[in-house]
């Protein structure tokens, strides 16, 4: 019996973070953790898909709005249908003829296909009862590669290269995965490092962290100078320099402010720069790596398309890529770029943070470890202490280590209760605001 989508609902859903500082940075200092969260009905009773992209706030509305652009291109499908076609699938949302002209591939259509799109992969693995991560990773690697749009990418990765790889660690995988079950994915902490916290609470979340058992860190950067060599002598007078410290500055630089910048804040040792400038400046990343070297630059949480991370990776741009679950158009577009960094032997080191990315990327580094990189060298992926209470299947740790996920579907699906107190803007979290 097929499965049709009969129905898509999207809710405007924001937690009031920026009332403790959490997530500010040198560029967002009232970030309000936020998503358009979709649901997937179906003709199964009891079988959704659920999905969301990812905001700070306002402007959620507007992505709002563009997932119910793109919901009748969804409304109607079988899921059947949408499987044994997946990168048509993703092309129908992507290249729609009107709605195109308002992307194409970018901004809030962008964020909007990522939620549509994580929906129907958690509908996927629901309906297979495995989790994303694992039914990638069950997959044969001809079906992996038919499930991507190569368009735009063959200069720099081809369909049969993609086979090559995937072939290649497909006889290996299982003891891979069973390393992960064992071991865990490594992982890394931001929530000491948020730009407002107190020198006070800089300090003492550092000393809890290392108590915990944290061995990477990252601070963030690019508001003040002197506050940044300040911050950065606390963070290394606590956590020592046998320990990385990576460092962030959310797109705040010039490309030679951010080289000059970086050599004063070299003294810290810093793993890498994340974000030294604007995501889309390809060249002036490889103006800043070229001028920093050996401090890596990292992007990604802002890089809109596989097309982007292609050129960041061609010109040698970037030691660290960051994919991010939802800036992406959702799992087919990041398969893409796990290939191309496999390829151009780039390091995956995920964005997560915000409301749901922990929740996602841990699928996407656990395949990639398995399927794609076959390596975990100077491979991690973020990890913040946030929000994961509202939802059903959270987040699992263990010594500071992602633990793979056993529920089925893509691990996204929020507590009604947390829905309806957190709606904006008549949740009961919103009262009187």
């Amino acid at each position: 019996m097929s499965t049709t989508i009969t129905g898509v609902t999207a809710r405007d859903i924001r937690f009031p973070t920026s009332r403790e500082h959490i997530g500010s940075d040198a560029m967002h200092p009232d970030p309000d953790y936020s998503c358009v969260y979709v649901v997937l009905r179906t003709s199964q009773p009891g079988l959704e898909g659920h999905g969301l992209t990812f905001t700070i706030g306002r402007g959620n509305e507007v992505c709002l709005a563009a997932v119910n652009a793109l919901a009748p291109l969804v409304r109607g499908r079988t899921l059947e249908e949408i499987c044994d076609g997946m990168a048509a699938f993703w092309r129908s949302l992507t290249s729609e003829s009107q709605l195109r002209w308002i992307g194409p591939e970018k901004g809030a259509l962008h964020l909007a296909t990522a939620a549509l799109v994580n929906a129907v992969w958690d509908l996927y693995a629901k309906a297979e009862g495995k989790p994303v991560w694992k039914l990638l990773a069950d997959m044969e690697p001809a079906q992996i590669v038919s499930l991507i749009d190569f368009r735009y990418l063959t200069d720099a990765l081809t369909p049969d290269e993609a086979l090559e790889i995937l072939e290649a660690n497909a006889p290996t995988r299982a003891r891979r995965e069973a390393e992960l079950r064992r071991d865990g994915y490594p992982a890394y902490t931001t929530s000491a490092g948020w730009l407002g916290f107190s020198d006070r609470q800089l300090r003492q979340l550092c000393r809890d962290a290392l108590a915990e058992g944290w061995s990477h860190f990252k601070i963030k950067v690019g508001a003040d100078l002197a506050d940044d060599l300040r911050r950065c002598t606390i963070i290394r007078e606590e956590i020592g320099f046998d320990r990385k410290l990576m460092t962030d500055a959310n797109q705040r630089w010039d490309v030679p402010e951010a080289i000059g910048w970086m050599k004063e804040l070299a003294r810290f040792q810093p793993h890498w720069i994340e974000e030294p400038t604007s995501p889309d400046d390809v060249l002036g990343h490889a103006a800043i790596a070229r001028a920093i070297a050996p401090i890596g630059v990292a992007t990604g949480e802002q890089c809109q398309n596989r097309v982007i991370f292609k050129q960041l990776m061609q010109a040698g741009a970037i030691q660290f890529c960051q994919i991010d679950s939802c800036r992406l158009g959702g799992v087919n577009e990041i398969l893409a770029v796990l290939l191309l960094a496999k390829k151009f032997g780039i390091p995956v080191c995920p964005h997560a943070g915000g409301v749901g990315l922990c929740e996602y990327v841990q699928h996407l580094a656990i395949f990639d470890y398995i399927y794609v990189s076959a390596s975990l060298e100077n491979r991690i992926v973020e990890y913040v202490d946030h929000l994961h209470e509202h939802f059903e299947n959270p987040v699992q740790m263990r010594n500071n280590r992602y633990v793979p996920p056993a529920a089925p579907g893509y691990g996204i699906t929020m507590k009604p209760a947390s829905l309806d107190a957190y709606e904006f803007p008549g949740g009961r979290a919103w009262q009187g605001s």
